[in-house]
């Protein structure tokens, strides 16, 4: 069997996708446990990119995870499935997943401790009668007012024309809310699509950078994120907030990076989920694949986006009859009305 490198294709810097690329390496299948841990442990040591920038003891794992894979035996799949899952779970990274015939690992930590932030009866409220383009679920509120877009997935694609038809309802609209709320992430050209509208020219809104060899820092150069500003149009030059949550992750963790350098946006609600480092997946000598975080995103100052984006106006929900974080970004755009007045 040989080891094959997938690259989930990834539109960086000027719309560059990776896609379809793979590389390959030799290696005997093996259901030997010790060997399985050794070969997992080998991947993320040469290929992770965060394991300085966590502050993790990867030795120290591995010298565990070894021992307790020591007691196991070819036939116990599962057993060991659970603990390459364990392993992986130190890394505390939502793009960390396991896959097996039989199951998927996937770590939570990231979010588990923090608010929700969301709540899906009252969001209902503000999308009451709204219409649907592409995969943009879009209303106006605050007695038309405001403009509303949820947009729950960027895998969830959408054109040029039904950005078009969204901001054609809000022509009399005095701002414009976006949603990303519980948007785990998907196809980051939808992340620059959406902000696309936002910009009167192409700038830098980033960095990234990718693992060039073995060791823990052997990156490239910084090499720039590019805000599109092709699509012609639809801009829009008013009041925008942008609501995120810690579930709002990977490209919906970039999309909230680019929205921070509109002059005219703010990020409303809880810290974003992070997610920064794109995903590429492996094989292990078991046959089972490991996803696992390989290219660093920055922002414009350079400063890892991992972690998450603070807000501009942190906001807790804590109402049973409206939703704060959605009534919050409608007094931000009041008020911004009443300044530029």
């Amino acid at each position: 069997m040989k080891t094959k490198i997938y690259f989930i294709g990834i539109a960086l810097a000027g719309m560059w996708l990776l896609s379809g690329c793979h590389a390959k390496e030799e290696m005997s299948y093996s259901a030997d446990p010790v060997t399985n841990i050794e070969g997992l442990w080998q991947i993320i040591d040469t290929r992770y990119c965060y394991i300085e920038e966590k502050g993790i003891d990867w030795d120290a794992i591995r010298e565990e995870y070894v021992a307790k894979a020591a007691q196991l035996k070819p036939s116990h799949q599962v057993a060991l499935f659970d603990l390459c899952a364990g392993m992986l779970d130190s890394l505390r990274d939502g793009h960390v997943n396991l896959y097996s015939a039989f199951d998927r690992s996937a770590n939570t930590a990231w979010f588990d401790t923090f608010p929700a932030n969301f709540d899906s009866r009252l969001q209902a409220m503000y999308l009451r009668d709204c219409r649907v383009a592409g995969g943009l679920y879009y209303n106006t509120i605050d007695s038309g007012r405001v403009g509303y877009i949820y947009y729950p997935s960027f895998s969830n694609s959408f054109s040029a024309g039904n950005i078009y038809w969204v901001f054609k309802a809000f022509e009399q609209c005095e701002g414009l809310i976006i949603d990303v709320r519980n948007n785990g992430g998907g196809d980051i050209t939808n992340a620059y699509r959406l902000s696309s509208p936002f910009f009167t020219e192409n700038e830098t809104i980033g960095y990234w950078r990718h693992k060039t060899g073995p060791g823990h820092n052997d990156f490239s150069d910084f090499e720039p994120l590019t805000a599109d500003a092709s699509m012609v149009g639809s801009k829009w030059k008013r009041p925008v907030a942008v609501l995120c949550n810690r579930r709002s992750y990977s490209a919906a963790n970039l999309f909230v990076n680019i929205m921070r350098y509109v002059p005219y946006a703010h990020i409303i609600g809880g810290t974003s989920g992070g997610g920064g480092g794109m995903p590429m997946s492996y094989e292990m000598p078991n046959g089972w694949m490991v996803r696992l975080s390989s290219v660093r995103m920055y922002d414009r100052d350079k400063k890892d986006i991992e972690n998450g984006i603070e807000p501009d106006i942190p906001i807790t929900m804590s109402s049973s009859d409206q939703d704060d974080i959605i009534e919050q970004a409608i007094l931000t755009i009041r008020l911004q009305k009443m300044e530029k007045n």
